[in-house]
């Protein structure tokens, strides 16, 4: 019966990714989505000077892209997006592994929609997962709802045999939910506590990573440190989501000061952001990893973009 129930889950997140990719196609550029049928690759970025400020001016014509060492071939469309909306999912790790950090990571989670979202144009959602998923509240712009909400995440909840499948809840929030957002221009972006461990899912991190780039999401974790003594993979896996996505890691132990200029930190590169469509120099359909690399002017002090993306897989007859 177990091996059954997984079957039947593993085709859903299957199917739900060919859709997905066939979506994706539709796109125009204004839209644009990873894997499209003429093999162009969106990238959105954040800039900033070295006091850490915003830098809005950058022209086309700043920057060099390589994409796997070589430089793109050509640049379809550039645009400089500032102040727009926010959307952010709120994924908490409710395994038995992350309940001494629940409490935490609830405050931090309110802080959020209490101080920084912005209740006339923001708007975001809360999960909690552990070997399954459960959505907590749905889209909303109301700081208070969706601080009741998260008061109501409980450990252990989604974990009733044990387990935690942190890559199937990121593919979900991006499919199920940041597919609903409409086609606007909007930072979008996931809050995920957790310690990194996945001991249970049906995807893999790349096609969790793959699903978060057709959506344009970044991933931003407060990582909870593992068990003294205990042997984890975790941070480095939240290291690959959140660079892989444009996103950073964060601890989730730091003050109180801490933590809101980190919250801020997030808020300021999701509202201020380019983006570049550009068709790559060489595109083999073969689902292999290109590293990207954006060169920006000296004034330039640093630049929060994913590291790379996965190419389409091979076509099928």
């Amino acid at each position: 019966m177990v091996k059954l129930q997984k079957l039947a889950i593993a085709l859903a997140l299957g199917i739900a990714l060919c859709t997905v990719q066939a979506e994706g196609q539709a796109g125009d550029v204004g839209s644009y989505r990873l894997e499209v049928a003429v093999d162009e690759v969106g990238l959105t970025f954040h800039a900033a000077d070295k006091q850490g400020l915003p830098v809005n001016d950058l022209k086309v014509d700043d920057l060099k892209v390589l994409d796997n060492g070589k430089p793109v071939r050509k640049v379809v469309a550039f645009q400089v997006m500032q102040e727009h909306p926010i959307r952010a999912g709120i994924l908490l790790d409710t395994s038995r592994s992350m309940e001494p950090h629940l409490r935490g990571d609830r405050a931090i989670a309110a802080h959020y929609a209490q101080r920084v979202l912005r209740q006339k144009s923001d708007s975001a959602f809360v999960m909690e997962f552990g070997l399954s998923w459960r959505m907590t509240e749905p889209w909303s712009s109301d700081g208070a709802r969706l601080t009741t909400a998260l008061s109501r995440v409980v450990a252990g909840r989604q974990n009733w045999i044990g387990g935690t499948a942190l890559f199937d809840a990121v593919f979900r929030a991006c499919f199920n939910e940041f597919g609903k957002v409409p086609r606007a221009e909007s930072g979008k972006f996931i809050l995920l506590f957790s310690d990194g461990a996945d001991n249970a899912s049906h995807v893999t991190l790349s096609e969790a990573v793959n699903m978060c780039q057709q959506s344009d999401v970044a991933i931003y974790a407060f990582r909870a440190d593992p068990t003294p003594g205990a042997s984890s993979s975790g941070p480095k896996m939240l290291v690959d989501l959140t660079e892989q996505t444009g996103g950073r890691v964060f601890h989730d132990d730091d003050s109180e000061e801490a933590v809101d200029a980190d919250l801020h930190i997030i808020e300021g590169e999701m509202r201020n952001q380019y983006r570049l469509v550009y068709t790559p120099a060489e595109l083999a359909h073969d689902g292999a990893f290109h590293r990207i690399e954006l060169h920006v002017p000296q004034r330039v002090g640093n630049i929060t973009v994913r590291t790379g993306y996965y190419a389409p897989g091979p076509t099928k007859e």
